[in-house]
């Protein structure tokens, strides 16, 4: 029997130790927590009691929770919790003694059923989901390419099934090396479909006779039709990678500015450009210029590496992805990235990913 026991609660906690279990659970509760919270007006209102804010807050989050369900489904949820909080009663009816107990075990019984339900349509979901993902990895490179002088690795990790981010590097006709990290606003499907539409747009312009500020400016268009008058729009950095003689000609538009640790010493950032794609179709972009020599380490990231986030709110920031940079200067690219998402991991612990995390270490050898 004991070890029955053992076996079914193996398989229920997956060998997961206590500790780790409730830690996971707290993450958990607080991230659903603050997907209902956000739709409740939390505000304190003059001369509200601390009852009366308490008890708006709590019906807030109720209703908001009750919208996630189809009308069918809140009905049955209403009653579950009805026969749930019904007090025990003894009552004469048609003759006959009428006993309530019993009705708690058909409310635990629908919440079983309700629960059946929700999870046959996140499987049903998370199928189609894993579907569009091995599309999506597809559409990018799995593995960095081969340039000599150039070593170049890169890592994501979509905060769902899928993600807005984008990365990609490979030769244009004219020879140089264009290294591109993208960022569509949202998460989830629909950023992902921008980003099937900004790789597909991206690869087929490159293949033109053109320069990068020229590239950029005519992805950019492309994106403002798509963009839904700019809520939609996307953050990136574009960089035309001559191997030769280690010149980096970039445009960075509207994205978190990469980080390029000289091996003489000194760190750039690399800001020149302009606004995010996708919000104005005749925006000129200008260009920047830097070189790169041997040694010299390049690391190009999304915002969701820099704001992961503890279980106390609290961001990685900059100021601990810096710290960590001179410790892989001379590190394999592939071991600097792996080195870079090891320190958000550690920071970060069990709190569930809030957004997609992406970035490119690029080293000259």
């Amino acid at each position: 029997m004991i070890r029955k026991l053992e076996v079914f609660w193996q398989r229920i906690s997956e060998g997961i130790a206590i500790h780790d279990l409730w830690a996971q659970f707290r993450a958990d509760a607080r991230s659903s927590y603050q997907f209902y919270y956000k739709e409740v007006d939390s505000e304190a209102r003059e001369k509200e009691s601390d009852w009366h804010r308490f008890w708006r807050i709590a019906r807030g989050l109720f209703w908001a929770m009750m919208g996630k369900l189809s009308p069918g489904r809140r009905v049955l949820l209403l009653i579950a919790l009805v026969l749930l909080v019904l007090p025990e009663l003894r009552f004469v009816w048609g003759g006959g003694e009428v006993n309530t107990a019993g009705l708690n075990f058909w409310g635990g019984a629908i919440l079983l059923v309700l629960l059946a339900l929700e999870l046959s349509d996140r499987v049903t979901m998370k199928r189609d989901l894993e579907i569009a993902r091995e599309i999506q990895s597809w559409l990018m490179p799995s593995q960095a390419p081969h340039f000599p002088g150039v070593d170049i690795a890169f890592a994501t990790r979509p905060a769902n099934t899928v993600a807005g981010d984008y990365y990609d590097a490979f030769l244009r006709p004219n020879g140089l090396l264009l290294v591109v990290v993208a960022d569509v606003a949202g998460k989830s499907v629909p950023a992902a479909l921008l980003t099937a539409t900004l790789q597909a747009s991206l690869r087929t312009l490159a293949a033109l006779d053109s320069s990068l500020p020229e590239l950029v400016a005519r992805v950019n268009r492309y994106a403002c039709e798509q963009s839904l008058q700019g809520r939609r729009f996307t953050t990136a950095f574009l960089a035309e990678l001559e191997p030769a003689t280690g010149v980096l000609t970039y445009v960075n538009a509207g994205h978190n500015w990469p980080v390029l640790r000289h091996l003489a010493g000194g760190v750039e950032r690399l800001e020149a450009g302009g606004l995010p794609l996708g919000i104005n179709p005749n925006l000129p972009y200008s260009s920047g210029k830097v070189t790169l020599s041997k040694g010299d380490f390049l690391l190009i990231f999304t915002d969701g590496l820099v704001e992961a986030e503890d279980d106390k709110a609290n961001e990685y920031g900059e100021e601990r992805m810096m710290q960590v940079l001179p410790t892989v200067q001379t590190a394999a690219a592939s071991d600097a990235v792996k080195s870079i998402l090891s320190s958000v991991d550690k920071f970060v612990g069990l709190t569930r990913q809030h957004d997609d995390i992406t970035c490119l270490a690029l080293r000259m050898t």
